[in-house]
């Protein structure tokens, strides 16, 4: 498979194996994830939604029977572990919509209200993080559980600003490099509050913290936590 650009052409060479051309493919399935050639990720997408709306129509039979609470239960049984798996490369996708309608179905399943009905104050109840409201907190423990991988401003030079704490944002003008894991990761963590990024270093005590955050907001776009008060400016 060749990586290229969305809108670029892909280059014309073949690869030989001892007498054998290797066939060029689109996508491929690597540890569970399908990647796709401009990494759009809609392959895995379209992989993980049959599975994620079987998870729902198991909790629609399921609901009958069960309380609410155990119902919750079920849900990060049949539903949760196949939408947070991998989540730190495709939930940032233009294509995760289609997962967030999922999630919000399910949602609608669980508590019985109508279809219609906002979902959100009922995810705060249930202390279950909407899509990027997870794609926040896996990428903010991926930063915390690796930080020989990131810089501080102050590393990098010598001005001494307000954000000589902050993580150093490496310049780049690609467009998915911006978009992926370690660049949105930088851009997440230095918006955190203060009283936040502050016990990062404590992991047990930040994801406590944080979640609790998290469900208080529960962000159902990246630009609303970016735009929170509670957060700082980039």
């Amino acid at each position: 498979m060749q990586f290229m650009a969305k809108n670029k052409p892909p280059d014309d060479f073949d690869i030989m194996h001892g007498s054998k051309k290797i066939t060029m493919v689109k996508n491929t399935k690597f540890l569970g994830l399908t990647l796709d050639s401009t990494l759009s990720w809609k392959p895995h997408i379209d992989t993980i939604a049959p599975k994620l709306s079987s998870g729902g129509f198991a909790l629609r039979l399921l609901r009958p029977l069960l309380s609410l609470e155990s119902l919750r239960m079920a849900y990060f049984s049949y539903f949760h572990s196949v939408l947070t798996y991998g989540i730190i490369f495709w939930g940032n996708s233009r294509h995760s919509s289609a997962i967030f309608r999922l999630q919000k179905r399910v949602m609608r399943i669980i508590t019985g209200i109508r279809n219609r009905d906002s979902c959100r104050e009922h995810f705060r109840t249930l202390k279950i993080l909407p899509l990027q409201s997870q794609y926040i907190m896996s990428l903010l423990l991926f930063v915390t559980d690796n930080k020989d991988l990131f810089q501080r401003n102050f590393e990098v030079h010598q001005i001494n600003t307000r954000n000589k704490s902050s993580l150093h944002q490496p310049p780049s003008r690609v467009s998915i490099y911006q978009r992926g894991a370690y660049c949105t990761g930088i851009r997440v963590f230095n918006s955190l509050p203060p009283q936040i990024r502050e016990v990062s270093h404590k992991r047990q005590q930040f994801k406590r913290i944080l979640k609790e955050f998290l469900y208080t907001h529960s962000f159902y776009i990246l630009d609303e936590y970016f735009n929170c008060k509670t957060t700082n400016d980039i």
